[in-house]
């Protein structure tokens, strides 16, 4: 496995992953590389969480301070939460044991937005970060580092730390050598320069990472595979949001809105956003891009298909069958895939210069066009904001999908008022359920603004995207069961006649008495309850 260690100097320091472990002491701060599964160390933090058990069971306290990228995989965050060996995190967490520890105040973490943590390393407002532990999949001879299936924040990892521990992972595809662009020309204030980045497939920076050799204590080789995770294939409900959206698109495109190979795409992690990239396959739009956080199933069959031209990106989060298929045929990628930095893919500047069409999904977002991406009941983290802010406050259109019931139809994720705000109403533009896809911008017809008040944002709301259910535990914005068609009939053309604030087949009025004074819901008005709680 040495041979992917290129440079003979740095084969001295391989060693164990608990000699490597070792050298990392309690209350340091550990800077891990990872993004969405992907790339993330596999033997050392396993390591760690032996060597933090140990030390607890003989009495001594032993925890650490965590950054990565975003989430990462049970060899991580698993393995040290369940070791109570992570006293600080940030900025994105999806592991269910360090869930359940942050919400109970047992480890304090730090939710932000993916491209606000790089600069805020490098103001100092984090603190200093004294080691580094990064994933790679290769050592040139003349020591830069061949990143692997994920960028994040390894460059500013690697550029901060202290001390580096590297591990060099042979399950990793040879052929990423050149799939990534790492940019150096990030500065602070007063020095900043704008990003001469134009397009999503311009390269403007280094297919390695640079870093002063003397900082690395120590290199472990490993052979594991990244955390990938099944995708469900699309049911009734994705493929009815995905039918929504794709006519939408369409009709965009129709009046001029959109070119024909639309505006780079950004997708959220998930079984919805991946049903609307399967459904792209057969829509009519070609030569498309991508400049996202993620590459996920769909896109790679885009790719392969020759539908989506080239994808921007920071990492994979590949199923475990994609995954195969990828290294199997990396190389055939490389021409298409690029890898940056996160705060290069997430970039307030290049998301609104490139025009991005942003869609994520959400936990719930209330009659006024408020999301909650976060929490549960208002205060129960269940993830994290990730890069949904990033994309949906610059975006050329910002997109929230959702279906509209979750458990089984008892809970809503449309409601009266959201019980966290992570994207306020301004920041959302579509909101679509399978029920239909309300179109929250404002428009100007015969010289009068509409879609600007509160009030007709709600109405908007409860036509096309309300939870349609009937008995006792009716939402309060159900009034008569309709059936919708997720794609229009042949030769008929559904955006030709519907309600001005929807995109779907049949024009539905709001329950009767349902507004109140000034736009407020009336809640007495209200048939039916919401249930009490919304746990996810």
């Amino acid at each position: 496995m040495s041979s992917r260690i290129q440079n003979a100097a740095l084969r001295d320091r391989i060693m164990s992953a608990d000699d490597a472990a070792a050298l990392i002491q309690s209350s340091s701060t550990v800077g891990m590389s990872g993004f969405t599964g992907s790339g993330y160390p596999k033997s050392v933090p396993l390591a760690l969480a032996r060597r933090i058990e140990a030390e607890h069971a003989a009495g001594n306290p032993f925890r650490v301070k965590v950054w990565t990228g975003a989430s990462t995989g049970p060899e991580l965050d698993g393995a040290l939460a369940k070791a109570d060996g992570i006293e600080f995190r940030l900025p994105y967490n999806s592991d269910p044991i360090a869930r359940e520890k942050i919400n109970a105040g047992e480890m304090n973490y730090f939710d932000m937005h993916l491209s606000q943590v790089a600069p805020m390393a490098w103001q100092g407002f984090l603190g200093p970060l004294d080691t580094a532990v990064i994933e790679i999949s290769g050592i040139t001879p003349d020591k830069t580092l061949i990143p692997s299936s994920s960028i994040g924040n390894n460059k500013t990892w690697l550029d901060q730390a202290k001390q580096i521990i590297l591990e060099v992972n042979s399950w990793q595809s040879e052929a990423l050598d050149g799939m990534h662009d790492i940019y150096y020309g990030t500065a602070l204030p007063p020095n900043r320069k704008p990003i001469p980045l134009v397009r999503p497939d311009d390269r403007i920076g280094s297919s390695h990472f640079k870093v002063d050799p003397d900082k690395i204590v120590a290199i472990v080789e490993t052979d594991a595979p990244d955390r990938n995770l099944p995708f469900a294939e699309p049911d009734d409900v994705a493929t009815a949001i995905a039918g929504h959206l794709l006519e939408f698109f369409a009709h965009e495109v129709k009046v001029g809105r959109l070119p024909p190979s639309l505006l780079p795409l950004q997708s959220g992690v998930g079984n919805v956003t991946n049903a609307v990239l399967a459904g792209l396959m057969d829509a009519p739009f070609d030569n498309m891009t991508a400049f996202t956080e993620v590459i996920q199933d769909g896109m790679l069959d885009l790719l392969e298909a020759g539908k989506l031209r080239m994808a921007s990106a920071t990492a994979f989060s590949l199923s475990p069958d994609a995954a195969e298929r990828f290294n199997r045929d990396a190389s055939h990628f490389t021409s298409k895939l690029i890898l940056r930095p996160q705060e290069i893919s997430n970039h307030p500047e290049l998301v609104r210069r490139l025009g991005c069409i942003a869609m994520n999904g959400l936990i719930e977002a209330d009659i006024y066009g408020n999301v909650n991406s976060t929490h549960v009941m208002g205060s129960r983290i269940q993830n994290g904001i990730g890069g949904s802010g990033d994309f949906a406050r610059n975006a050329y259109v910002s997109i929230f999908m959702t279906p509209s019931t979750a458990k089984g139809g008892k809970i809503s994720a449309i409601v009266p008022q959201a019980a966290h705000v992570d994207h306020i109403s301004q920041d959302v533009q579509v909101i679509v359920t399978e029920q239909g896809l309300a179109d929250l911008r404002v428009s100007a017809r015969n010289n009068v603004q509409t879609r600007s008040s509160p009030i007709v944002r709600t109405r908007s709301i409860a036509r096309c995207c309300r939870t349609i259910t009937t008995g006792p535990a009716a939402h309060p914005l159900a009034s008569t069961r309709r059936t919708f068609s997720a794609k229009p009939s042949p030769g008929t053309s559904a955006m030709s006649k519907q309600a001005p604030c929807c995109r779907r087949t049949a024009k539905a009025s709001c329950p009767a008495g349902f507004y109140g004074m000034r736009g407020v819901p009336d809640q007495s008005s209200f048939t039916g309850s919401v249930p009490a709680a919304r746990t996810l």
